[in-house]
Order: C-alpha cells, then sequence, then structure tokens
C-alpha cells in the first residue's frame, strides 16, 4: 500500500472511512487500511461528525456509546431503528470533504491588511501584552481580525515593536530537545529476553546472578553504573563520564583486564548478567566477549518498564541513596569515592543474613582478593557511616 500518511486526506479515504465505520472497525483498523496514523483518524471522525435528530429521539441526554470510540454512530445496531431513544450522531464523508474544501478555501484567501489595518493591530497588541494579557485574549477582546499564530509569526520576524520575551507564555517553555537513543534496539535482544534468560538459568541449574544497573546524578552529569551478586547482596559500581553505550563498554573493558590482573576471569564471576533496557547497555559483546572477542557471559535484558524483575538491584539502590541523595552530582566523584561508598554499604550488617554483612558473605563464596579486585574493602562495623556525612 502507497504510504499516505503526509498526504491530504480525500475524498476517496473519507468514504472508507466511513464503510469500515459502518463495519465496527477501529480506528486502528481503519488507520491501516488507508495509510494513515490512527490519530488522524480520530481527529477526522470527531471533527466532521454531525448531530442528528429523527423521529425515534426522545431525549437531549448523550449517548454513553458515543463518550467513547468511535464517537459516532456509524455501525451501531440500534441506530436504525426504533431501539435507541438518543440524538444520533454519524460521520458521512461527503459532507466531512464539503467541509474541510471550505475550510480550506476560507484558509487560503487570508486576511488582506492594508498599511493602517497593520499597524492598528499592532499598536493594539503591544498594548495589551505590555498590560500582562495573551495573545489570544487580546484578539478576542479586542475583536481583531488576525489568527494568534500569524501574531507569534509577526513577532518573532520582528515586525512588532514587542519581542518573545514580553510575553507571558513563550518564554516558559524551551524547545523540545531532538533526544539521542537511550534504548536497546530490538535486534540487540533477540535470544536475550526475559522470558529467554528465565529459560537460560532453569535449564543451567543457576540460582544466582547478577543484576546491573545505572544510578544518575544531576541531569548530564556522571553516574554510576551499579553490580550486584543476587546470593550475597555485594554492591559494586563503576563511575561513568556519560549514559552512552561508549562509556560502558570502556569501563567493563578496563574491568576485565583488571580482573586477569589478579587472576580473575570475568566470565567465571559474571557467567550471567541481567539488566534493564538503558542504551548504555546496547553494546552487548562488550559485555557478554573477553578482551579476544571469546564469549564468556550471557546478558539478558529485562522487560521494558519492569523494574520488579531485577529486584535485588533496586532495592539495595536505596542504602547508596542513603549516602547520595537524589539530586546529588557526581561530577566531582573519582572512582574512589564509589568504592568508598560500596564498601560501607557492604560492610552493612543484614538482618536476612543473620547479622552477616553482604561483604562477608561475598568474601566466603570467593575471596577477600576478589573483593578487593573490584575495589572494595571490609569496614569495621564500628566506622560504617550510612548517610551524606561519609563524603564531608
Amino acid at each position: 500500500m502507497e504510504n499516505k500518511k503526509n498526504k491530504h486526506m480525500t475524498l476517496d479515504d473519507r468514504i472508507e472511512i466511513q464503510s469500515c465505520l459502518s463495519k465496527g472497525m477501529t480506528f486502528k483498523a481503519i488507520a491501516q487500511r488507508i495509510g494513515k496514523d490512527p490519530t488522524t483518524i480520530s481527529k477526522e471522525v470527531k471533527l466532521h461528525s454531525k448531530a442528528q435528530v429523527n423521529g425515534f429521539t426522545k431525549t437531549d441526554e448523550v449517548c454513553p456509546k458515543l463518550l467513547k470510540a468511535p464517537f459516532v454512530c456509524n455501525g451501531c445496531s440500534k441506530c436504525s431503528n426504533a431501539g435507541c431513544k438518543y440524538p444520533r450522531r454519524k460521520y458521512v464523508a461527503r459532507l466531512a470533504q464539503n467541509e474541510y474544501e471550505a475550510t480550506l478555501v476560507s484558509s487560503r484567501e487570508g486576511i488582506p491588511l492594508n498599511k493602517s489595518e497593520f499597524y492598528d493591530i499592532e499598536e493594539t497588541i503591544c498594548q495589551s501584552v505590555n498590560r500582562g494579557q495573551h495573545i489570544y485574549h487580546a484578539i478576542q477582546t479586542n475583536n481583531l481580525n488576525i489568527s494568534k499564530s500569524t501574531v507569534y509569526r509577526h513577532i518573532e520576524k520582528g515586525y512588532y515593536r514587542i519581542s518573545k520575551i514580553d510575553l507571558p507564555r513563550a518564554v516558559k517553555f524551551k524547545p523540545r530537545k531532538s533526544k539521542q537513543q537511550d534504548y536497546v534496539p530490538k535486534a540487540a535482544k533477540i535470544g536475550r529476553t526475559y522470558d529467554d534468560f528465565k529459560q537460560y538459568i532453569a535449564e543451567h541449574n543457576i540460582n544466582h546472578y547478577v543484576e546491573m544497573d545505572t544510578v544518575l546524578g544531576t541531569i548530564g552529569g556522571k553516574l554510576i553504573m551499579t553490580f550486584i551478586f543476587t546470593g550475597s547482596d555485594f554492591m559494586f559500581g563503576l563511575l561513568l563520564d556519560d549514559k552512552t553505550a561508549a562509556e560502558a563498554s570502556a569501563k567493563v573493558k578496563t574491568l576485565k583486564s583488571k580482573l586477569l590482573s589478579a587472576g580473575f576471569s570475568f566470565g567465571e564471576i559474571f557467567p550471567v548478567l541481567l539488566t534493564d533496557n538503558g542504551g548504555e547497555f546496547s553494546c552487548v559483546p562488550s559485555f557478554e566477549n573477553d578482551l579476544n572477542s571469546v564469549k564468556e557471559s550471557n546478558l539478558f535484558f529485562c522487560d521494558p518498564n519492569s523494574p520488579y524483575q531485577k529486584p535485588h538491584v533496586e532495592n539495595n539502590h536505596t542504602l547508596l541513596r542513603n549516602i547520595v541523595p537524589s539530586g546529588t552530582s557526581f561530577d566531582d566523584f573519582s572512582q574512589e569515592t564509589v568504592n568508598l561508598i560500596f564498601s560501607h554499604i557492604n560492610s552493612v550488617k543484614r538482618k536476612q543474613f543473620n547479622g552477616k554483612s553482604a561483604y562477608e558473605m561475598f568474601s566466603f563464596t570467593y575471596s577477600d582478593k576478589l573483593a578487593e579486585a573490584l575495589g572494595i574493602s571490609y569496614i569495621q562495623p564500628e566506622l560504617v557511616v550510612q548517610s551524606p556525612k561519609l563524603l564531608r
């Protein structure tokens, strides 16, 4: 089908809409049929549907069915008989086309302004704005023969004595920034979904794995990529300069080199990794492959908007936020600062471990040497700090 999403609605399109509505089709189905967006179909039907009253109408109340899509009586089984007491509302293609054409002609005629009219409008608008009034209010109050968008356009072009900064609302909103990709592409998640994760750990009888996440400082600043071993709640973090896949990949590569130097294999310590859909995790090979590009680990992704699927790291972030509350900037942090924070967190006594700390549970399963390679030290219980005072 030809893509007509950027083309004007035609009479044939409107006839097709009327026919589809009569068959009870949804806006989404109609949109797919004629190559438009569902929102466009919804706006078209709402804008050009007309109320109809006939001999069956017995009340002025609105039919409850008209309060939800498709907002018209086309396709309703009660519409053509006496079984419905409510006023009808229908979408008729020919009437919709006539209205559209009339609007098109009117808009193309424009509003001819001579020099005198222009300066009269300009004077009225400027006086109103200086009194703190909005453009639309000024137009309606003074019955000005001009549209709000035209006035804004004239102001932006410098035709008026006032500027955008004089307008009550124009300076309150910043232009939208184009957002860079901040998610994991679908192709990268093939064979790595949460369902794949559950199947993998079941088939390989895996009880413990590593969850990953990122903790933000201030917007646009440094952040911390966190790792937590689910069997012990032992957690460490890597300081990232920005929230990009390239930065995360570089820091993981450095971690792998550091572990090798200490006599450990990343693949043996991190055989299974589970994380969310943040774009910083989108470079899968940097997590799964060793420094010789040979696969050594398995990376999986939670379902979108499902933080409960990695509860360990989410819950333990509360311990991190006790020391660095939300809104705290990480820009002055070094990796040593991050190591200090997690050393104190891992040394906190845990009720679920019968008074043992995450560090003690981890070192029992692995070793103190591995904890040291990950940048974590044991803090004596009486010296543990669980508040922002740690960094003062």
